[in-house]
């Protein structure tokens, strides 16, 4: 096989004459780093877009390039308006300050999300709002039958906090949620007179598996129909610098702005930012795809070398477990980083971004076959493999970050 290091196109490139030495080598760097899709770094042209967009003051709506940028998302979305933020924390934060108007209050969602197990606990902070968490029945996504139905408070009992936000994720650990599942628990969500939000940080990865950047107009409206608001990341799998957008109604956003300001998230001359996040969805989403089929290769591989998948290959994640090889982590991550082009893995959890190498991935399969050969020389026996579910990933320590 030939191996590509990148996407053959000037638009994913780091020049030494535009971006410096330190950031051609930093590339490298990160185009064999597995830890997590947010270490992508910007190529040139990202940021050259950046140099030519508008220089107004967006705290004060006067800044074009990020109005432009806000309406296109909101657009892709089916949602009226939508809001540039500098995090998905802050956004998922603004969305729930926003709908949550009076305590007693609750957010019901998955135990392993991200609104409630890496936001530094903002939900209660921001919104004085209990959290009631639910952990899959089945291991992988909430259902409406098994999950949802009889976690909702919905009477007025003064002892618990009444249901208000449904949180939904997707992906979630890399792991795909049923469309017709969401459209059943937002149906019955929006019954109750509940809202229904969606934390959509690599919901980009889901519409990339549907198609490509001409279907998106549709594919996304689609997903994100049933949903209230959502929050919609770009420095994750699309690898802009920066952001995150939040889309819903007009006057849902028109107040998330003042929340905005008031939690010191307002930015004046945006517009580099939101050019640069605009040109990464254009350029970066039609290589998502390709970080799928890396990774699915890369979990196949896993998978005959004897590996445990804890949660298999969806879109761009994978949990393994190398015990059942006799391996541990700490000594793989070791050996990856003495490689001659050395390898950085977190835990275990491996990520495939944009900027990940076909080279990276073979030369971590060969590295795994090598210290499993290692073993087995010493005597050992290889362990049968017992496949587990995607419930590894609420203890793998990583989630969805």
């Amino acid at each position: 096989m030939v191996s590509t290091p990148l996407p053959p196109s000037s638009f994913h490139s780091v020049t030494a004459e535009i971006g410096g030495e330190e950031n051609v080598k930093m590339l490298n760097a990160i185009s064999r780093d597995f830890r997590s899709d947010t270490i992508a770094i910007p190529s040139d042209a990202m940021l050259l877009a950046g140099l030519k967009a508008s220089r107004g003051d967006d705290v004060y709506d006067e800044d074009p390039t990020t109005a432009a940028f806000e309406a296109r998302v909101a657009k892709l979305a089916g949602k009226e308006a939508g809001l540039f933020c500098s995090s998905g924390t802050l956004t998922n934060q603004l969305a729930f300050r926003t709908w949550l108007t009076q305590p007693p209050h609750a957010v019901l969602c998955d135990v392993r999300s991200h609104v409630y197990c890496y936001e530094s606990g903002g939900i209660s902070f921001h919104s004085q709002a209990a959290t009631t968490t639910v952990l899959p029945t089945n291991g992988h996504h909430l259902t409406l039958e098994d999950d949802v139905e009889h976690n909702l408070v919905l009477d007025d009992n003064i002892l618990q906090a009444p249901t208000k936000v449904v949180a939904l994720e997707n992906t979630l650990s890399g792991t795909i949620f049923p469309q017709e599942e969401i459209v059943k628990i937002g149906r019955r969500v929006h019954e109750a007179g509940l809202i229904l939000h969606l934390d959509g940080a690599r919901i980009w990865n889901v519409a990339a598996e549907k198609g490509d950047l001409d279907a998106l107009p549709v594919v996304l409206k689609e997903l994100l129909d049933p949903f209230d608001s959502v929050s919609l990341c770009m420095s994750k799998g699309l690898a802009a610098p920066i952001g995150s957008v939040l889309v819903g109604p007009a006057a849902f956003i028109k107040k998330a702005k003042h929340f905005r300001k008031l939690f010191g998230g307002g930015v004046r001359q945006s517009g580099g930012l939101a050019a640069s996040a605009d040109f990464a969805l254009t350029h970066n989403f039609p290589e998502l795809k390709r970080t799928h089929i890396l990774t699915k290769r890369l979990n196949d591989a896993l998978k005959e070398l004897g590996a445990r998948l804890t949660v298999p290959a969806e879109t761009n994640m994978i949990f393994y477990d190398l015990k059942p090889l006799n391996i541990n982590f700490a000594d793989l991550h070791e050996r990856a980083l003495a490689l001659p082009n050395p390898i950085r893995l977190g835990g275990s959890r491996i990520v495939v971004h944009v900027q990940t190498s076909e080279s990276a991935v073979d030369d971590l399969l060969a590295l795994i076959s090598e210290m499993k050969e290692e073993e087995i020389s010493k005597g050992w026996t290889p362990i049968p493999v017992v496949e587990g579910s995607s419930s590894g990933a609420a203890t793998s320590g990583y989630g969805s970050k």
